[in-house]
């Protein structure tokens, strides 16, 4: 099943990408959203050419990362606490999540100690909800030279998560706006950080999202069925 799905899913990343306007026509990283879904699904989805996976929780990815014995990359896209910083440099390639100065701080210090240049993305809240993480547009700039002048960060874009609309359509305009974000962000004068990706989509709305420019997506449900809580 989860093989199928995976075809499905990439199929459906294909035809968003054929409606897209010619700037946007880039390669779409799918990272395997695993929460809640056991090694064995994991190992299956990997066995199907999933090379990346994402995680929502430190403590249920270091599980993981201890025993899955597969090469994958490994993706943070749920909301991280500074003092868990020192455990997800530890365990992750690329962390979406940043979205304050201070996490930013906690998240360099962490990867100073181990000697590593850790990967990550700036969070926006572009649509301001309440009850989710990111920094708010007017914010963003300031953060972003901040970040880029921390010696074991390295900026490679933005991502964001949608309102969980009733009617998917309604995420359009806020995708097509984070990717004119996007641009702006990529003719920025940051001295070291790299802007290539921009992170947003997920199960019930990638296929809106590659449409207006994302380059990652981060599809669970989709692949691996619902979640087992």
């Amino acid at each position: 099943m989860i093989a199928e799905n995976l075809n499905k899913v990439r199929d459906n990343i294909d035809a968003a990408k054929g409606h897209r306007d010619p700037d946007k026509q880039e390669d779409v990283l799918l990272v395997a959203v695993t929460k809640n879904h056991d090694i064995q699904a994991m190992r299956e989805a990997i066995d199907a050419g999933i090379t990346d996976i994402g995680e929502n929780r430190i403590q249920e990815a270091k599980e993981k990362f201890e025993t899955l014995d597969r090469q994958v990359t490994w993706h943070l896209i749920g909301h991280l606490q500074t003092n868990k910083a020192k455990q997800a440099v530890k365990i992750f390639d690329l962390i979406h999540s940043i979205d304050s100065l201070h996490l930013a701080e906690a998240v360099n210090n962490a990867a100073s100690g181990i000697n590593k240049i850790q990967k990550i993305l700036v969070q926006v809240n572009l649509a301001q909800e309440e009850s989710k993480f990111g920094i708010y547009e007017d914010d963003l700039k300031s953060l972003l030279y901040k970040v880029d002048e921390m010696s074991n960060l390295e900026l490679m874009g933005l991502m964001c998560i949608a309102p969980n609309y009733d009617d998917v359509e309604e995420c359009r305009p806020l995708f097509a706006k984070m990717y004119e974000i996007f641009k702006k962000v990529k003719e920025m004068d940051l001295k070291k950080s790299n802007i290539i990706y921009l992170s947003m989509g997920m199960t019930h709305d990638y296929q809106i999202a590659v449409e207006e420019g994302a380059n990652i997506v981060r599809v669970g449900t989709g692949i691996f069925g619902p979640r087992q809580y």
